[in-house]
């Protein structure tokens, strides 16, 4: 039989909004496995690679910006949740992660499945619990209810996060034949009331004079979701009183009014004076470009970071002030408060920019086929209503030398690994209706091919696969590209091909080589279809490494001429 806690716990979840599943198979799982699925308000999905598993709970959570439940058995298969874990943890994703267990005693006895599961996730969850193992008293049964409502309420509860259940499971597991499962209609459920940090006048007005004490400020919004509301009044504060954003691909707060093409010249030493900030305001996770770190830890500006919870990040290595505040409610109070700011400054932004998106277009047009080129023909039929996915490595460094996008774009910055960026497209398309575009490398494609393995559909994912047969990036730091070992120990070349993974899973197919192929398979790529579409774009790594280096060498050029 299904001890009654277990079957509490599926119901505590479907009331608190945990509607979203996956599990992984296994037998110490089984009362778990069996609580969710007969549940008539969860939606469960099994997922046999417990890796992916968790990269598209990762993905589902992502894009419904509520917690989604990863069930699996003892043993290693909790091992293989930790890169989801860690990235859900920096990305602020929330997941609530249920680890079936030995009982404690069967622990280190040469028992089977039996690993240290107790905490298994370290600093990388918000807060870990561990399961009665047994409900002989009504405290222990209380116990295991409070463990659930806290569980699900510190995932949600600012900021969000993955937090972990482990569970200690005894037999039998099975109900037995006819057995009816009943779940309690009204369970102890302990509430989580919405919490926003908002400054008081008086502090917003002491705010103010603060703010009136420079005049060269820069604003760089970290990586999030859209928020139209943030966006308009980013737009305005760069419109009406001369305020730098500088907006990363990731930030998803990408304008006509805001910079997008700083990786093209924060570099050059000779332009730093001139675009030197006296402030840098942050808000948001992290941001991809290593140019405008570098550029903001030259910088003897103040930085100042709003958020909610006022932990400080020092990415810049000269934090001098936390705003405990949301950010739409610092940037309405600097719209309607902040003089107007230095003029020369901003132009200086602005014309770079302008200079650049223009020097972008002619060199790129003219530059061999490569992936950056191939990436720019891609970036014209992308759907705007729709999501981009993007993995590490040059994938996301490309998507940011090309500026501003209209799309939604996620990539898992949290860790920046190569592992997962599959699974958690796929999730994604669990979700949403729309067209989820992955933009991957080969290895980072390769390295999670059971994010496909499952048989579900994903009619709407379209994959775009740079395939020039290395981890080409490591051409492009200076390190290992001077070491003769470059191309055994750090490109890790391989001869894989995207045709055998497509016809194995059943998904559309297209092989290009040139600009006049690209742009003859892009012409039907996002027509409907039933099954998810590859279009691969086969190049060589030292080519790509070349033109890129061309254009940057060409862009720098028409930067500094008059």
């Amino acid at each position: 039989m299904i001890i009654q806690p277990i079957i509490d716990l599926a119901s505590v979840c479907a009331i608190k909004g945990i509607t979203n599943v996956i599990l992984s198979p296994g037998s110490r799982c089984a009362p778990l496995t069996l609580a969710f699925a007969r549940h008539p308000q969860i939606k469960v999905r099994t997922i046999t690679d417990e890796r992916a598993a968790g990269f598209i709970a990762l993905g589902m959570a992502q894009e419904l910006g509520q917690t989604v439940a990863i069930v699996c058995t003892s043993g290693s298969a909790a091992m293989n949740y930790f890169p989801a874990v860690a990235e859900a943890y920096f990305q602020q994703v929330p997941l609530l992660i249920l680890t079936a267990d030995r009982p404690t005693e069967w622990i280190d006895q040469y028992d089977g499945q039996t690993v240290f599961q107790q905490g298994i996730y370290g600093n990388h969850v918000k807060k870990s619990f561990q399961f009665p193992d047994s409900f002989e008293s009504t405290d222990q049964v209380w116990h295991a209810n409070r463990i659930i409502n806290e569980a699900i309420n510190q995932s949600i509860q600012y900021p969000k996060g993955p937090v972990h259940i482990n569970i200690p499971l005894r037999e039998p597991f099975y109900p037995n034949a006819g057995e009816e499962i009943n779940f309690p209609s009204e369970p102890r459920i302990v509430q989580l009331d919405e919490y926003s940090q908002v400054l008081s006048n008086s502090s917003l007005a002491t705010l103010s004079k603060a703010f009136e004490k420079f005049s060269r400020i820069l604003i760089i919004p970290g990586q999030q979701k859209p928020d139209l509301e943030i966006q308009k009044v980013l737009d305005q504060l760069s419109i009406e009183k001369n305020v730098v954003v500088v907006t990363d691909c990731i930030s998803n707060l990408q304008s006509a009014a805001t910079i997008s093409l700083h990786d093209h010249w924060l570099g050059n030493s000779d332009l730093f004076e001139a675009l030197n900030p006296d402030l840098i305001l942050t808000f948001g996770k992290s941001i991809i470009s290593k140019s405008l770190k570098l550029f903001a830890r030259k910088s003897s500006a103040k930085h100042w970071h709003i958020q909610v919870d006022g932990s400080g990040k020092d990415t810049f290595q000269n934090l001098s002030r936390i705003i405990q505040s949301s950010p739409i409610q610092i940037l309405e109070n600097l719209l309607q408060t902040l003089p107007k700011q230095d003029e020369g400054f901003y132009s200086k932004w602005a014309t770079l920019q302008f200079k650049a998106k223009n020097s972008l277009r002619k060199n790129l047009n003219s530059a061999p086929f490569g992936e950056y080129r191939a990436l720019q023909q891609v970036s014209q039929i992308i759907p705007e209503n729709s999501k981009i996915h993007v993995a590490n490595s040059m994938s996301v460094r490309y998507l940011n030398f090309l500026g501003s996008w209209k799309q939604e774009i996620y990539c898992n910055r949290g860790t920046s690994g190569i592992d997962g960026s599959n699974s958690t497209a796929v999730g994604c398309t669990f979700i949403t209706d729309q067209f989820v575009t992955l933009i991957t490398g080969d290895l980072a494609f390769f390295y999670d091919r059971n994010a496909f393995w499952h048989n579900y559909p994903m009619p709407n994912l379209r994959i775009i696969l740079l395939n020039n047969h290395a981890g080409g990036i490591f051409r492009l730091i200076e390190g290992p590209a001077n070491q003769p070992e470059l191309e055994e120990f750090f490109e890790t070349k391989q001869s894989l091909t995207g045709d055998h993974l497509a016809n194995e899973f059943g998904f559309g197919y297209q092989l290009v080589r040139n600009q006049e192929e690209l742009i003859h398979a892009l012409e039907d790529f996002y027509e409907t279809s039933l099954s998810p579409k590859i279009l691969e774009i086969e190049t060589l790594s030292t080519e790509n490494a070349n033109i890129l280096n061309q254009i940057k060498a060409a862009i720098k050029v028409d930067l500094t001429a008059q």
